[in-house]
């Protein structure tokens, strides 16, 4: 019998129960693929994150993440929890590199109670997107993009949609694995809680196995360089007003988009394969 550790821990998040969860599951040697994804399958959150020791000597360790029915491009929730873990082995230890498959260098660091987690800054290009926004349920959108990596951002007038908003998942899920990201406007200065930021979102991928993502850090690679134009500004603080919630401060860094949270271990155990 082969034991894993696993650690289970909610990424974006100031408390349990918050933000997005995220199984961080270090290993020694990487098994086979359909193993790894029979293991996500099992653990039957949106993500879980693989991390080997990185022998190219490129990176301190490789990454990989799996949905419970897919390997995924970029994960950035449960990078932010892969960097929670490995920094919380090492008090002495500020920041740790990722090598990652398809989406090149990622980097964790401490930044005062929480993380700093460095994204590729994947700006989307305007496109049509009619099935999509239908399936959504919505009359109209003001703008439509798209980035290669199946990403769909729908940017619609006010936070009050996006917060509205009752998708028809089988007909999002029949447009295959795309991201769905539906943003607008935030209400900063409200003092109304969750309004209370710049930005806000929903993030959609039933494609993926996942009708709706908690708190997407990919989903702001593709949004925060679009909000930095549209804002005049590269630093704005966000909110994914998912069932449960999560904040993030945001910020445009040449080619990097740096995101902004902290981490809760909720749980640790042993994975008998």
């Amino acid at each position: 019998m082969t034991t894993l550790t696993i650690h289970q821990i909610d990424a974006f998040a100031d408390r349990p129960f918050a933000g997005n969860p995220a199984a961080v599951m270090p290993l020694d040697a990487w098994p086979a693929d359909d193993v790894l994804q029979a293991i996500a399958a099992e653990n039957n959150l949106s993500e879980t994150a693989f991390i080997l020791p990185d022998a190219s000597g490129e990176a301190d360790y490789e990454l990989r993440w799996f949905t419970p029915a897919a390997e995924v491009v970029l994960c950035g929730h449960a990078t932010l929890a892969s960097g929670h873990f490995v920094l919380g082995q090492d008090a002495g230890r500020d920041r740790v590199t990722f090598r990652t498959r398809k989406a090149g260098m990622l980097a964790v660091e401490r930044a005062g109670e929480g993380y700093a987690l460095a994204l590729p800054a994947w700006g989307p290009s305007p496109k049509p997107l009619p099935a999509i926004v239908a399936a959504l349920g919505l009359d109209g959108a003001v703008e439509t993009l798209w980035h290669e990596h199946r990403y769909g951002l729908v940017v619609v007038e006010h936070a009050d949609i996006v917060r509205a908003l009752d998708p028809d998942f089988r007909k999002l899920a029949a447009e295959g694995d795309v991201l769905t990201i539906v943003t607008a406007p935030g209400d900063p200065g409200s003092g109304s809680g969750a309004g209370d930021t710049d930005i806000i979102s929903r993030v959609f991928a039933p494609g993926a196995g996942i009708d709706e993502d908690p708190v997407t850090g990919s989903a702001h690679a593709v949004m925060v360089p679009y909000w930095a134009k549209r804002l005049g500004r590269n630093a704005f603080t966000a909110y994914q007003a998912s069932a449960r919630g999560g904040r993030l401060s945001c910020r445009l860094d040449g080619e990097r988009v740096v995101l902004g949270g902290g981490c809760v271990t909720v749980m640790e155990g042993v994975f008998r394969l």
